[in-house]
């Protein structure tokens, strides 16, 4: 295609096109262009070699049809590697940005090729002028700038169906798609870090070892590393840095393409693995007023951003400098079109949306029940994925917990911030934790949702992993460059005695136990339970809790396992099946507060109202009655379980708990003891009315089986 006599055949035969699809589509004759801008005067389509060095020819996009600039090449072919030039107006006081010296991303481009090579060229003003974006830059960036591909979107499918794990029965894993495998021992070299590497046989095996029926895989979409980091020799790891939103990042592919990420969702889909995407459609890579001129800010920086009063300037809920303007409906229309193509086209099972809150803001405040949350539930294709929600940015009422619609769950960071508490030893919480341990009712059933709605998480990969939460008081982020200020102060941590690594058994004992505990908690509480990868094996990013730049060691799982991570690996994937055995842990309504649940003090007795308030309390438990679960399977039959008792002592001395007498007069048998490393081995038995010896610092799970219970 990049021979002069193929390139002068392609530009001598241009047809009108049409404006839809937006994008660079190919129909099996020739490619349809079409891009959007309400504020343009001219638009340049510029056509590279195959490496994308060289640029070889321009043609202008003399058709526009409902502002939409359009072409058609009956010429074109996949693989051909394009980019943009919009003329208009450079009026950064009147919010506009145009500047054709600059070669932008397609915003539809569902291939994006070649690094961002950083230099001042990208920028629509001169950097060094004391007028600073007021001024103009008439270098041209392209030399420096990944090109947009037009793809084939053909792919064999063959029988791939999405796994439709209910919501009630789903165990979520947030991994990073390069991090869970760079040191894989088992995997090919080339392989390792990338999507066909997910795809592997002892990938999916320690998946379905553990039992998770979910990954969620942090941000794919094409993103840039900023300049201040590739300065230092550091990279935006994290990838929450977006550029382009329907084109998988091409560091993570080994050499298949668009199509390696299609294979990995199918192999994942065919172990009976769903596939969710954290999207960031909160902002862009751009940055503020004095970012680079990449793709939006300079084909319609009016219509894509959202604009200060003084319109030179951006409104910022991200704290990433802006934000996208969710009131312009051609933007609506691109994160529309962007997760439908996902869906549709690569068959993922649904999103996680990166500071959710500011998707819904339309005006200032947040609107639960603003345009994008109405387009969503009336639209047959998303409204049928799984949608989770960091109900919260940087804006005035940011914190939503609890607050989006029905159809959505949250991350639930009261549930996080709740059982760390717990755990490390403050009184006063057994209240809070009852309603995170029971599905959060207090957020989520006055508005009708389930239990269900509840993203229930410990440690996510913003914050400490499981390993350091219990080995580190303070952050440790240095090697960010930042002389630490950056990342989260209150961690609501405790490293049990020494900071950091240690080889003093006591306190390697004691975190192992509050490992256990916190893992415990998760996977038995009502709601959907997400592990962070790695948890389950204690990896550790050596106190660093904001380790969105580090792309090595820091932020890489480790395979090499030691007898005490085998140990965790064993006892988490037991919780996993105890939790799948026994609908009881996975509710879809809320506990009645009759029948079906007690609270416990260590009496054996029911709680009283004025215990709820004792400051000093650190015990609590609960009886869960099997009986009564008052729930239908997927075929209308009633479900019954065994008769369960979870008690927790977060005191730092043991408390003797009588138990509660069975609903069927049985005995209570052990099935967790995490002061016990030897629980799951022994099945100690323990009569109504007697005392079990809870130890300090230990969670117990205690079972009396329902003879009438179902097979």
């Amino acid at each position: 295609m990049d021979s002069s006599a193929s390139m002068k055949k392609l530009i001598n035969s241009i047809w009108p096109g049409e404006p839809c699809p937006l994008g660079a589509t190919w129909d099996g004759e020739g490619v349809n262009f079409a891009l959007f801008s309400e504020h343009a005067e001219k638009v340049e389509l510029c056509l590279f070699d195959a490496k994308g060095r060289r640029e070889v020819t321009r043609i202008e996009l003399k058709e526009q049809t409902d502002l939409v600039w359009h072409a058609y090449l009956p010429e074109a072919r996949p693989g051909l590697l394009y980019g943009y030039r919009v003329y208009g107006p450079y009026d950064p006081q009147c919010g506009h940005r145009f500047n054709p010296h600059k070669l932008l991303l397609d915003p539809y481009a569902k291939s994006i090729i070649g690094p961002l090579r950083w230099s001042d060229a990208h920028f629509g003003y001169r950097i060094t002028s004391s007028r600073e974006d007021l001024s103009y830059d008439r270098r041209d960036n392209a030399s420096g700038m990944p090109k947009s591909q037009v793809i084939d979107p053909a792919y064999t499918w063959g029988d791939d169906h999405r796994p439709k794990i209910p919501w009630h029965d789903t165990v979520i894993y947030e991994l990073h798609v390069k991090g869970f495998t760079a040191l894989h021992p088992k995997l090919p070299p080339r392989l390792r870090g990338t999507y066909a590497g997910l795809a592997t046989a002892p990938v999916i095996e320690h998946l379905q070892r553990l039992g998770v029926t979910t990954v969620e895989l942090m941000p794919v979409h094409t993103a840039v590393n900023d300049r201040h980091l590739v300065q230092q020799g550091l990279h935006n790891y994290w990838g929450y840095n977006s550029i382009g939103y329907f084109a998988p990042d091409m560091r993570y592919v080994a050499n298949g393409g668009v199509s390696e990420f299609k294979t990995m969702v199918k192999t994942l889909h065919s172990a009976g693995i769903e596939v969710i995407l954290d999207v960031v459609y909160n902002h862009t890579a751009e940055g503020n007023h004095l970012g680079p001129t990449l793709c939006f800010r300079g084909i319609d920086n009016v219509a894509y951003y959202r604009l200060a009063e003084d319109p030179r300037y951006y409104i910022d809920y991200t704290g990433c400098g802006n934000t996208l303007n969710m009131m312009h409906p051609r933007v609506l229309q691109l994160i529309m079109d962007s997760l439908r193509y996902w869906v549709l086209e690569m068959h993922v099972d649904g999103f996680r949306f990166d500071l959710a809150s500011a998707l819904a803001r339309e005006l200032h405040e947040v609107d639960r029940l603003g345009a994008f949350f109405d387009i969503i539930h009336q639209d047959p294709v998303l409204s049928q994925v799984k949608l989770i929600a960091e109900p919260w940015d940087l804006g005035e009422g940011g914190y939503q917990v609890g607050n989006f619609p029905i159809g959505w769950t949250e991350w639930n960071g009261k549930y996080r911030d709740a059982v760390r508490s717990y755990w490390k030893g403050e009184g006063g919480l057994i209240g809070e934790l009852a309603y995170r341990l029971t599905g959060s009712s207090d957020l989520y059933e006055r508005s009708g949702r389930r239990p269900y709605a509840s993203i229930n998480f410990v440690t996510a990969h913003d914050g400490f992993t499981l390993e350091d939460l219990v080995s580190y008081n303070e952050k440790h982020n240095e090697a960010n460059g930042e002389d630490n200020r950056d990342g989260e102060n209150h961690n609501l941590s405790w490293n049990c005695g020494a900071e950091g690594p240690t080889e003093e058994p006591a306190i390697k004992a004691l975190r192992g136990q509050q490992k256990r505990n916190l893992l415990a908690t998760l996977l038995l509480s009502q709601g959907v339970p997400m592990l962070l990868a790695g948890d389950e094996i204690g990896r550790t990013q050596r106190g660093n809790n904001n380790a969105y730049c580090q792309d090595n060691e820091i932020s890489w799982m480790s395979w090499v396992l030691q007898r005490e991570d085998e140990e965790l690996l064993a006892f988490a994937a037991r919780l996993i099946r105890i939790r799948r055995a026994h609908p009881l842990f996975r509710r879809r309504r809320f506990f009645v507060g009759k029948r079906d649940i007690a609270w416990l003090n260590p009496n054996g007795c029911e709680m009283s109202e004025h215990e709820w308030h004792h400051t000093f309390a650190r015990c609590l438990g609960v009886y869960l009655a099997g009986g009564a679960l008052d729930e239908q399977d997927a075929h209308g039959r009633r479900l019954t379980d065994d008769d369960f008792v979870l008690l927790l002592n977060a005191h730092h001395g043991p408390i003797p708990f009588t138990l509660p007498p069975a609903a069927w007069d049985t005995p209570w048998k052990r099935l967790i003891d995490t002061a016990d490393t030897t629980s799951g081995a022994a099945t100690p038995r323990y009569e109504a009315a007697s005392t079990y010896p809870l130890e300090a610092r230990a969670l117990v799970l205690l079972t009396a089986r329902n003879p009438r219970k179902l097979a």
